[in-house]
This record gives structure tokens, C-alpha cells and sequence, in this order.
């Protein structure tokens, strides 16, 4: 693993970039993302095996349940540093700090707009009322920590000179970090790169900060542009696994890598992420979130070593360079090198497990077991990629979460499909449903309504094999509407309908709790102690 060894800031060695990671802060604001603190943990965890400089674990102030899961990644993972987005507000602040002080290298980062549009129609503030928040909050949050980081929000269609003026007094109150975001994916490269060379005239003291660069993708150049930002002078990018985030999503992160790494002889720049866990990285992400990555998805999709052409196919079989400018395996993508059978035993899916990252034992691991077991009755071999599913799917299950117990699906091409379902709801109540649909898929679905007494809307449906082969296990995502508030869930299983019922409960249980009367009457309370909370965009 990458030494995750601090320097002072500002004295990286030269030509180190740092990862800032938003996933689980900008990535997790996405449509239809709920993750939960279990599953944030997880994904730090593995971010932190990746090997990034930074994880934004969340926006404390938002929710309880946000704020619970900053707290348990500060607690528990080790590594990186761990930062809370607050507004200039002292109570953002202050939840912020609350949320991330047990961290062994904790951040605040807090930000405000600095563009005209968000002062008079979001803000609806003057520019000296701007200057004075940026001032009070820098300094509140360098009151808990010394490690301060400020975003001047939508400062690509900003004054250049207003966000100069902030900019110098976030660092003179101490600020060790100055963000230039480009939040609504507005600016094209030459743009930002001249931009990063005003600033630098206007604010000389920009040199002795990090420099980071948060670019949004709605016109597809988060990556460009976070480049043009790096090779102007910043030593910070802040992205997201598989680009997820806000609308279009946000700069790669493992675009931005492989870019920095492969290019690192013309660019004289790289980052310390261990490249061999980026696809797991991806995998896990999507899984958990259920945003499928795109086939032709640079550096991670399905198809970004794939060859149909016969011209590539025959110059890849002589000499892989001839059509690939990257190894697939430096970057995990072929791992899948862990092989298990029916004969196998607890000690040795133990010891896979822990060769994969996973430090399961007790319960759980009886859990694992009796998993593996039944899928390695059904196929030859149980590998990497097998197990890897296997657990997080597990993981994905809360004590809170609705159960499948039984199901069974009678179809023709004679009569309608007809499903029949139990499942059992928190506190071990069971219940029944039964339903008839236009496939069985419908069918199943609608006799999981029916049971629950909840009319979930399906909204999007998906299936991936995880591996190849007739015995692959089976990967469902979906994605439900419950009174207007959207969830996705997974499941996985050798039985494509099984995989498809846990995937529907889980997301219907998330959307319970999004959609529930005490969950909206939260997030009211929130909205109103502070204002424009979630829904405004964030650096």
C-alpha cells in the first residue's frame, strides 16, 4: 500500500499530485443514491486501500444519518485525511468538526459562492457580506484544526478579482488549502488554465497553499479541465470513483490517474494511488450504488481493453502496445487470480477473504461460508470476483432490511406470468403476496408490492454477469420511485430472480426511509436552521 506518510502542506515532493476524493460527499448527492453508514465505511475503507490523499466522508450538518457516517469513517479508517464540508455558517462548522475530530488527520473545508448569479439570486447577500463569511468561517474552522481547506463555489463564471480578494482573505485567516471549483462544468481548459494564472498574479500567496482544482463534467471536461488546473500549478484534484456526482457527475478519478500515470514522462507528475486496487475500487462503488459503469467507460468499463476490430485483435495478439496504451492488470482489472471449489474450507474462503481485503470472522463469517458454499455446489470454481460479490452483498444486508424468504414464478408462453412471494419486515413479522405480470420479472415485483402494501415504482432495471461462464452469479440493480423519493438496491445470485428480489427490497427499504414522514420532517428542520442546504450545487 502507498505510504500515506503526512507532509506539511504545501511541501509535497515534487510533481505529487493529491486525491481528493468526493465519492461518498458529491458522488453520494447523486439521484437515487442512499447509501448507508455500513456501506460508506466500506467504500472508505477501500479508498484508503486505493491509497487517496483525502476522503470528504460527507456534510455533517445535512442529517443525522450524514453526520453519523463522517463520524464512523473518521473513527474507524486510517490513512488518508478525513474531511467534513461545511458552509460558512458556525453551526456547519461546528457539526463539521464534531463529526471528524477522532480523526487521526482531520480537514474542514468550507466554501461560498463567489460568482454574481449565486450572490443575488441564491444567496441574495452583497459581495462584502461574501468576504465577511469566508473571513469567519476560516477562521472558526482553524480554531479546531490546521488543516482548513476553502472553495470560492462557482468561481469559474465568477469575477476573477472578487474571487482573488476571497481567496486572500481565506489564506490570511489561515486557510492551508484554496479549491478553484468549476461547479456547474461551465469553463473549457484554456479558460481555467488562465484563470489559475491570474489568481496566481493577483494572490501571490496562492504558492505557499495547495492548490486544488473540483471540476464538473456537464460538458463532458471535468478531466480536461482538471488537467488544465494541474498543469497550471495545482497539486490537489478532487474527483469521484467512476465520475459520479451532482447532474453530470465530477472529474474520474481513476481517469485522472491512469491519465497523470501514463502521461507521467511528458507531464513530470503522478500521484501515490496503488493503480492495482482502481478496479475493485470501481466494482465496489457500483455495486453499493448502484450506478452501472458504462461499457465504454475509459480506464474501467467493460469494454476498455476489449478488441473487435480484426486489425486491433491481430495486433494485440502480437504485441498488446500495438492498440493498448495501459496494462490491464496494473490496474486490477484481471485480477481474478484466487480460485476456490466445493472441498474448499472455512480457513481457506478465510484466508481468500483476507487476501481480497475483507477481515470477516464469528457470524459473519459462518455468513460467508454458508454463502460460498451454495454458490460452490452450483459452479466449478468460486473466484476473486465471485467472492468479492458474495461478501458485499452480505454486507449490504441491515438488520432493518427486508428479507426474501421464498418466491416461486410460474411462467409460459400460454398464460400470464403469475409470482408468489413471502417476505419478512422488520421485527420478524412475515408477509405474503401474490401477483400476475407481463413477465415474470413484473410479476415477481408486483407480488413483492402487493406483500409489502407499498406501490414502488420501477424506474430502472439492470443485469451483469460477474463473471463469464453459463454458472456465472447473477448482479440485479434497480432503481424505485416510492412517493417521490428515488433508491437504488442490489443483489446477487447464481438465480437472476433472487438476485432481482433483494435488489427490489433493499431499495425498496431505501426509499422507506427516505420517503418516511420522520426522514422529511429531518431534512425540513435542516433546511431551515440554515439556508439553501443540499439542493443548491456544492464545489
Amino acid at each position: 500500500m502507498t505510504d500515506q506518510t503526512s507532509t506539511p502542506e504545501g511541501h509535497d515532493p515534487a510533481g505529487r499530485v493529491r486525491i481528493f476524493d468526493t465519492t461518498l460527499r458529491d458522488g453520494e448527492q447523486s439521484p437515487g443514491i442512499s447509501l448507508s453508514t455500513p456501506e460508506k465505511a466500506e467504500i472508505a475503507t477501500q479508498l484508503a486501500r486505493l491509497g487517496v490523499d483525502v476522503i470528504e466522508a460527507g456534510f455533517p450538518i445535512t442529517s443525522p444519518g450524514d453526520f453519523e457516517s463522517v463520524q464512523a469513517i473518521a473513527r474507524q479508517v486510517e490513512g488518508p485525511v478525513i474531511c467534513g464540508l461545511a458552509r460558512t455558517s458556525a453551526q456547519d462548522i461546528d457539526a463539521a468538526w464534531n463529526a471528524i475530530r477522532e480523526s487521526e488527520r482531520p480537514r474542514i473545508h468550507t466554501f461560498i459562492s463567489t460568482s454574481d448569479i449565486h450572490i443575488r439570486h441564491q444567496l441574495r447577500t452583497t459581495y462584502e457580506d461574501v468576504k465577511g463569511q469566508a473571513r469567519a468561517a476560516v477562521a472558526h474552522a482553524r480554531g479546531y484544526t490546521d488543516d482548513v481547506e476553502f472553495s470560492p463555489m462557482d468561481a469559474t463564471r465568477a469575477d476573477v478579482e472578487f474571487t482573488a480578494e476571497v481567496v486572500q482573505i481565506a489564506i490570511d485567516e489561515g486557510a492551508t488549502t484554496i479549491n478553484v471549483p468549476d461547479t456547474v462544468g461551465y469553463t473549457m481548459p484554456a479558460e481555467y488554465a488562465a484563470m489559475f494564472g491570474e489568481l496566481y498574479r493577483l494572490v501571490p500567496d496562492l504558492r505557499g497553499v495547495t492548490l486544488s482544482v473540483h471540476c464538473h463534467n456537464d460538458l463532458g471536461l471535468a478531466v480536461a479541465n482538471s488537467l488544465a488546473g494541474v498543469e497550471a500549478g495545482a497539486r490537489q484534484v478532487e474527483c469521484a470513483v467512476n465520475g459520479i456526482g451532482e447532474r453530470a457527475g465530477n472529474a474520474s478519478l481513476e481517469e485522472v490517474v491512469m491519465l497523470l500515470r501514463t502521461r507521467a514522462a511528458s507531464l513530470g507528475l503522478d500521484t501515490g494511488i496503488t493503480t492495482q486496487e482502481i478496479a475493485r475500487t470501481s466494482r465496489l462503488v457500483s455495486r453499493l450504488t448502484g450506478y452501472v459503469v458504462q461499457p465504454n467507460k475509459a480506464v474501467v468499463g467493460r469494454n476498455a481493453f476489449a478488441h473487435e476490430s480484426g486489425i486491433h485483435q491481430d495486433g494485440v495478439l502480437k504485441e498488446r502496445t500495438t492498440y493498448e496504451i495501459m496494462d490491464a492488470t496494473t490496474i486490477g482489472l484481471e485480477r481474478n487470480d484466487i480460485v476456490l471449489g466445493k472441498h474448499s474450507g472455512r480457513h481457506a474462503l478465510r484466508k481468500a477473504l483476507e487476501e481480497l481485503g475483507f477481515a470477516v470472522e464469528g457470524p459473519a463469517l459462518n455468513t460467508a461460508f454458508k454463502r460460498f458454499k451454495e454458490l460452490a455446489d452450483k459452479k466449478k470454481h468460486v473466484t476473486a470476483l465471485d467472492l468479492e460479490a458474495l461478501v458485499s452483498d452480505e454486507m449490504r444486508q441491515s438488520p432493518a432490511a427486508y428479507v426474501l424468504e421464498s418466491f416461486e414464478v410460474e411462467a409460459s408462453s400460454e398464460r400470464a406470468p403469475l409470482a408468489r412471494v413471502r417476505v419478512s419486515l422488520p421485527g420478524d413479522r412475515v408477509v405474503e403476496g401474490s401477483f400476475t405480470g407481463d413477465g415474470p420479472v413484473d410479476a415477481f415485483f408486483s407480488a413483492i408490492n402487493a406483500a409489502t402494501g407499498h406501490e414502488a415504482r420501477l424506474k430502472e432495471y439492470h443485469v451483469s454477469a460477474v463473471t463469464g461462464g453459463r454458472d456465472a452469479l447473477g448482479e440485479v440493480t434497480v432503481l424505485l420511485e416510492l412517493e417521490g423519493a428515488l433508491a437504488s438496491g442490489q443483489g446477487v445470485s447464481t438465480d437472476i430472480l433472487e438476485a432481482s428480489g433483494r435488489a427490489y427490497l433493499r431499495a425498496l427499504a431505501g426509499a422507506l426511509a427516505d420517503a418516511s414522514p420522520a426522514v422529511q420532517a429531518e431534512r425540513h428542520l435542516a433546511d431551515a436552521e440554515v439556508e439553501a442546504v443540499v439542493e443548491t450545487p456544492t464545489p
